[in-house]
């Protein structure tokens, strides 16, 4: 059950991280360099290190004798 879970806040953490890190490095990409291009070996690697470290970190809080 546990690890159900886990995997689903590392979908949807994933998801929003992957979706925020496109726009940005687009937006950055049309605004700095004149390209709208999206840089995804930056916004993938983000998405997976904080999809994979967010839920850990909520689990690790949540527990309650946690040390």
């Amino acid at each position: 059950m546990k690890t159900a879970q886990y995997v689903i806040d590392f979908a949807i953490i994933f998801s929003i991280v992957l979706f925020v890190s496109v726009i940005v490095t687009s937006l950055y990409g049309f605004f700095m360099h004149g390209s709208g291009a999206i840089d995804w070996e930056t916004s993938v690697r983000l998405a997976l290190i904080l999809g994979i470290v967010l839920p850990w970190v909520h689990r690790r809080v949540d527990t309650p004798n946690a040390k």
